[in-house]
């Protein structure tokens, strides 16, 4: 059974991610920088505000013309977003994120190391597996289980979760 999803790439993705990186790293650490969902040992969001990041605009803008498509709709979605930085170990537990008014969830690739994690999409026995690549994003409804396999490298794996809800009129 196919699960409803939608993959692609950013435009220059290879020296956009390396300037993301660099501007994330910069902020990580900073007192005012909400870390929130500790879960085995790590916080799974990490939330920096976008004018401390200029380099995500460019990310969180076609995320959201995509997801415009993808909807159907006239109106540019608004977005949140947050950094998921997962250490060798490290995994994302099953969740969703229909909470709020979410008509679409996604995620960013930044840096994704071979065997760092893949995206699991649906429920156990009935998942879709997304091996994830720098530079591409991954759509899916919010109320849609997802969760992230150990990863499973040496290094760093980092990636932008986002939720896209109804713009201001």
């Amino acid at each position: 059974m196919l699960l409803p999803y939608h993959c692609c790439q950013a435009r220059n993705f290879s020296a956009l991610n390396s300037v993301l990186i660099q501007q994330y790293l910069k902020v990580r650490d900073d007192p005012q920088t909400r870390k929130t969902h500790y879960f085995e040992g790590r916080f799974e969001n990490i939330y920096v505000d976008r004018q401390q990041i200029p380099a995500l605009n460019t990310v969180l803008d076609q995320a959201a013309r995509e997801v415009q498509k993808i909807l159907g709709t006239d109106r540019l979605p608004r977005v949140g977003f947050w950094f998921n930085e997962m250490m060798p170990g490290h995994r994302t537990l099953l969740h969703t994120h229909d909470d709020d008014d979410e008509l679409m969830s996604g995620v960013y690739y930044l840096e994704v190391p071979e065997h760092s994690g893949d995206l699991l999409l649906g429920k156990p026995g009935m998942q879709q597996r997304i091996t994830p690549k720098a530079g591409n994003f991954v759509f899916f409804p919010p109320d849609l289980c997802h969760e992230v396999d150990v990863n499973g490298s040496s290094e760093r794996r980092l990636s932008v979760g986002m939720n896209f809800g109804l713009s201001q009129a």
